[in-house]
């Protein structure tokens, strides 16, 4: 994580900080080399190489390219780097220049992601952007002459936004884009100017209704232009997934390094979550005197285990893999549970080859979905082994992750959903 930024924006709660005295790159160099060597002593084994590393901010284009490439080295020197490894960098456009770029491809880094976030100036201008719209499409060029995989944000449900807006600027966007493409809904986060806005009703988004049509305007259009949805806000041609992000949401374990970063190791046979100190200053001085910046690593039950695979898994267009949760954490929701919830037409649930065969009609496979057909009254448990929001379900994963949390019951306690014929 890299935690600094040219400008803070007004709906960003991410750990981003304004130094507009500049820092000491090189102090914060060592801080991560310090930090990198604290997690291998950690984890004890060291055999198995990195797959994917994501320089994610804050923002990292503000980075020199030497000091990436040191980092980059430091994670080859503790583990290796596996062979096709996915190296990302996060970059704002108005951070980029050609001679970064290619400083940044020279270290290792093979997939940029652009903060684009809206291709109208004037709503550039609302979320505290500095760059321009002809900025950001000369940032795109720079970026897909440079690396073989470029990826952009944008946010929808802005303040006013109609869906003819959204309609004709997505269609813009879908022009530019290669093979991913990442959109997310406006959230309005606790202790941002946006939430002050917001709560004095000086800030006008639109409503649920109208945020649940932007939404399926987003769905439609993505996967017309062959980018379908793998997660509720990515989207992305066959092969182009964020392999570091679908690492994330199958709840891989993953090192966080840098203020303000999260975790999750395995260290012997238990995960633990951790988080560093977010103030940048503070963090480097941890790693001077400890080692490391961590202030939490909190090994977690079972339960705390499922409620965290549930969450992540269910944002997956893939679904959660019931079998694999049940085999780490001995818990599975409850038949009943599933059951109502595919009866509002919310999730389903499928064999775990359908979702990974074809993701972009998953709307459409309906055969091996519960109940399982009208001759068996009940799933299988050899097919029934992804649970999947569908739906208007996709667009209220909370409520789903809360209903289904509750209902959570020992595995072997777990019986099938039954027909509800």
């Amino acid at each position: 994580h890299w935690p600094f930024c040219a400008q803070k924006c007004p709906y960003c709660d991410f750990n981003s900080h304004v130094r507009h005295g500049g820092w000491d790159e090189a102090h914060f160099l060592a801080a991560y080399k310090r930090e990198l060597d604290h997690v291998a002593q950690l984890r004890a084994d060291t055999s198995t190489a990195a797959t994917s590393i994501f320089f994610g901010g804050g923002t990292p284009s503000l980075m020199k390219p030497e000091t990436v490439a040191a980092i980059l080295d430091h994670i080859a020197k503790q583990w290796g780097i596996a062979p096709g490894a996915e190296i990302t960098l996060e970059a704002n456009p108005n951070s980029v220049e050609a001679a970064r770029f290619t400083g940044y491809r020279s270290a290792g880094v093979n997939r940029v992601s652009v903060g684009v976030q809206s291709l109208r100036d004037d709503d550039l201008k609302r979320l505290g952007r500095l760059h321009s719209v002809a900025e950001a499409k000369a940032a795109i060029d720079i970026a897909t002459a440079t690396f073989d995989r470029v990826s952009f944000d944008l946010i929808y449900s802005r303040p006013c936004q109609t869906a003819e807006a959204w309609r004709a600027e997505l269609t813009e966007a879908l022009a530019l884009a290669g093979g991913h493409l990442s959109l997310y809904q406006l959230t309005i986060e606790q202790g941002t100017p946006y939430a002050d806005l917001y709560a004095r009703g000086k800030l006008i988004v639109p409503d649920a209704e109208n945020a649940a049509e932007l939404f399926e305007i987003t769905q439609d259009m993505t996967s017309a232009a062959g980018l379908t949805a793998y997660e509720t806000s990515n989207h992305a041609a066959l092969g182009e997934e964020s392999q570091h992000n679908l690492l994330y949401w199958r709840y891989g374990a993953y090192a966080g390094v840098g203020p303000g970063a999260h975790g999750r190791l395995d260290i012997g046979n238990v995960r633990h979550a951790t988080q560093t100190e977010r103030n940048p200053e503070r963090w480097a001085a941890l790693t001077e005197d400890h080692g490391h910046g961590l202030i939490e690593r909190v090994p977690l039950s079972r339960a705390e285990e499922a409620d965290e695979m549930l969450l992540m898994g269910l944002r997956l267009t893939e679904g959660l893999d019931l079998d694999r949760l049940k085999r780490r954490t001995g818990l599975t929701p409850s038949g009943t549970a599933i059951q109502n919830l595919i009866d509002l037409g919310l999730v389903d649930v499928v064999p775990s080859h359908t979702a990974e065969i074809d993701r972009s009609a998953l709307d459409e496979i309906r055969a091996c979905v519960g109940p399982a057909g009208p001759e068996s009254g009940a799933l299988s448990p050899a097919a029934a082994t992804r649970l999947r929001a569908i739906g208007r379900g996709r667009f209220i994963l909370n409520e789903l992750v809360l209903q289904l949390s509750q209902s959570f019951v020992p595995a072997e306690m777990r019986t099938f959903p039954q027909s509800a014929s």
